[in-house]
């Protein structure tokens, strides 16, 4: 049986991806500080290890056929809390698995980048050979992080995608997350407050993003750097989507906030990955969850709010 170690693995994405493997027929071992908690059901073929990826080298790799990197402190503003924390999580602990992993003998190395490490571009289509130029802590470790994985391609498999914002229900729900935010500021007020709302955000569901890690895992000949985001929408355009579903009004401020970007995906299309979910789609679900009385708007969905209260205090 194939085995698939998972950083991050109680994290939004990790919660909808470990499921995944283990219905697929891999053995996971799935490790994660579970600041955020841990929703992922016990499995005969799970091994869930509550440890610090920063001391990754406790775990054995003896018997790991692949990995999948999704550790990291998420987004802009956890990242800038504290920088040394973010950088020692983000980039140093990547630096040490990878070379862990090479040491090993795993053959297979899956990360998670992120599309923002473009910066700001004014490109109509944002492809993988233009120059990056991060702007946040997060940003940078991302980059660095793949700069140095990259270096490792002539020992193993490497595949870096650099997803969207992606949104969408998880059993380790983030509501700070532009679709899923806008989604439950207006069934929860019945007002959305918009910040600018010209920005354009490429956007990607939970489903589609967790099933590319699933289809690299399975075609580990498909190596390189892959942009994942099929929907470039405006902040203000998902506020409508939202609207004509809900029925919520919209106030827009000023914002601060330049980052307005369109990534383009045609290079991870040309592999024979498609994608089943969309933007409509994943405010469909989070309505349908919340209406069901099974979603509530929680302090450890957002993810700044939980790390000052919990995490950093």
């Amino acid at each position: 049986m194939t085995t698939i170690l998972v950083t991050g693995a109680c994290g939004y994405k990790g919660s909808v991806l470990v499921p995944k493997l283990l219905a697929n027929g891999y053995h996971v071992v799935a490790i994660d500080t579970q600041w955020f908690g841990n929703f992922i059901s016990p499995h005969k073929n799970l091994m869930m290890i509550k440890q610090d990826v920063r001391h990754v080298t406790d775990i054995d790799l003896n018997d790991i056929d692949a990995i999948v990197h999704l550790a990291s402190v998420a987004n802009d503003p956890c990242g800038d809390l504290d920088p040394k924390l973010t950088w020692e999580i983000s980039a140093l602990a990547t630096m040490q698995l990878a070379d862990y992993a090479v040491r090993a003998g795993v053959k297979h190395f899956v990360y998670a980048s992120s599309g923002s490490v473009y910066g700001v571009k004014d490109e109509e289509q944002v492809t993988e050979n233009l120059v990056l130029d991060p702007i946040s802590e997060y940003n940078k470790t991302k980059m660095v992080s793949e700069r140095v994985l990259l270096s490792y391609a002539d020992k193993m498999a490497v595949q870096i995608v650099r997803p969207a914002t992606v949104c969408g229900l998880s059993p380790r729900m983030r509501l700070d997350v532009s679709v899923n935010m806008l989604t439950m500021q207006a069934l929860k007020n019945g007002i959305i407050t918009v910040f600018g709302g010209d920005q354009t955000r490429p956007n990607i569901h939970i489903d589609d993003i967790t099933d590319l890690y699933v289809f690299f895992l399975e075609n580990p000949q498909i190596t390189g750097v892959y942009n994942a985001g099929f929907e470039n929408i405006s902040i203000l355009d998902i506020a409508n989507m939202v609207v004509e579903k809900v029925g919520a009004k919209i106030e827009v401020t000023p914002s601060n906030d330049p980052r307005s970007y369109r990534i383009n995906s045609e290079k991870l299309l040309a592999t024979g990955f498609k994608p089943k979910k969309t933007v409509s789609v994943a405010i469909d679900e989070i309505i349908q969850k919340f209406k069901a009385g099974k979603l509530i708007d929680e302090d450890r969905w957002h993810n700044l709010k939980w790390m000052q209260q919990e995490v950093l205090k």
